[in-house]
Order: C-alpha cells, then structure tokens, then sequence
C-alpha cells in the first residue's frame, strides 16, 4: 500500500512542471501578441500627431466621393506664417449649392482672399457637376488668386485665416496639413427654396509639396 501511494504521488509530482511551463508560454505568448499589436498601431499612424499614407488616402478617397460637396484634388504649401492649401471642389449633388464657410477644427471662416477678404458666399455658388477651387495664383498655378490659409494656433488676424489645423507644413515638401471635423456651410436651393445646410465628414490630411 505504500509503495502504491508512493507512486502516487512520483506521478502527480512529475506534472507540476509542465503546468508551470505551459504558463510561461501562455504568458511569452501573450507578450508576443501585444508587442505586435503596439508595433501595428504605431504603423497605422493612431498616436496623436501622426498620420500614415493609408489615413491620407482614406481621407483622400472619402472627400472625392463626398456629397454634395467633394473635394476632387488637394494640395498643401508651407510659408513661415501659415500653410496654404489647394482644394479643387465639386458640387456633386443633384440641387444648386452656395458655400458660405469652411469649417475646421471647432473654427470657421466666411471669407476668401480675392486681392482682399471678399465674402466666400459671392465666389461658390456651383451647379450640379460643378468646379471650383481654393487656391492662391503664385504656388499652384491658378488662373486667379481665391487664397485661404490655414494655422495652428490662437484665432487672431485676417478673416480667411482658419486657426485650426491640427498639424501643419514644417517646411517647404515636409509635414501634413490635418484640419479635424472638416466641412463646409452652405445654401441648397432645392425648388425654390434655399436651405442652410453644413457637412461635417473625416479630417483632411494632406502631404505638403514643396
């Protein structure tokens, strides 16, 4: 009887180990997998203050298809005082639009540089299919100035200023425009009647040219 119980517990003793080392694995297992979860992150561009190529072009493809007001091409410039971007938009809804502001960031602005801030209201009314774009002459090669211009920072300064950029060019080719809850106001004449409207979709996010 006692050399039975004595065998009894040789083999209980002899599986302690494995229990021991199959959590040891679970847990290198588990460190494996939040490693690689941290490194997937950290590529997809999530930690504050960066952005990948795979946000720039969601939010590329999302604005291109946006209704009714898309933005078909995009560009960014820096200058030491601002970053001046090229939006080309387009109506691509079925009714008549008019837009009053650019919004971003929690901020707005109502006017655009035309050789002086002139209501944007008097620039964008756009028909189905339309056309139009923000732009200034002498870095993207526009036929005519229709100049915003946006900042990081405290809002102070001229009207067609939008200090809301949560990032902003570094330098001439370097860094990336971001404008959080992006948008736009605007007036649908929709049968006669004139409809205040506004479109809030996903930030932009623009790689700077040089």
């Amino acid at each position: 009887m006692r050399a039975q119980g004595a065998t009894q517990l040789s083999s209980r003793t002899t599986y302690c180990p494995m229990l021991g080392q199959g959590a040891t694995e679970y847990l290198v297992l588990l460190a494996v997998v939040l490693i690689v979860a941290l490194v997937s992150v950290a590529l997809l561009g999530f930690f504050p203050g960066m952005a990948s190529d795979a946000q720039m072009t969601q939010s590329q493809a999302y604005w291109q298809s946006a209704s009714p007001i898309a933005i078909t091409e995009w560009a960014a410039s820096y200058a030491t005082w601002a970053t001046y971007p090229y939006l080309r938009i387009k109506n691509n809804g079925a009714y008549p639009v008019r837009i009053t502001k650019i919004l971003g960031g929690g901020h707005y602005i109502s006017q655009v540089n035309v050789g002086g801030a002139t209501n944007m209201s008097d620039y964008y009314h756009m028909a189905p299919g339309e056309e139009k774009y923000f732009g200034t002459l002498g870095r993207f090669g526009l036929p005519a100035d229709r100049d915003i211009q946006f900042i990081k920072g405290a809002s102070s300064g001229s009207t067609f200023y939008l200090y809301s950029a949560a990032s902003t060019c570094s330098a001439a080719g370097q860094g990336i425009l971001q404008v959080n809850d992006f948008g736009f106001e605007y007036i649908e004449y929709i049968d006669g009647q004139q409809i205040t409207k506004r479109q809030v979709g996903k930030p932009i996010i623009i790689k700077c040219t040089s």
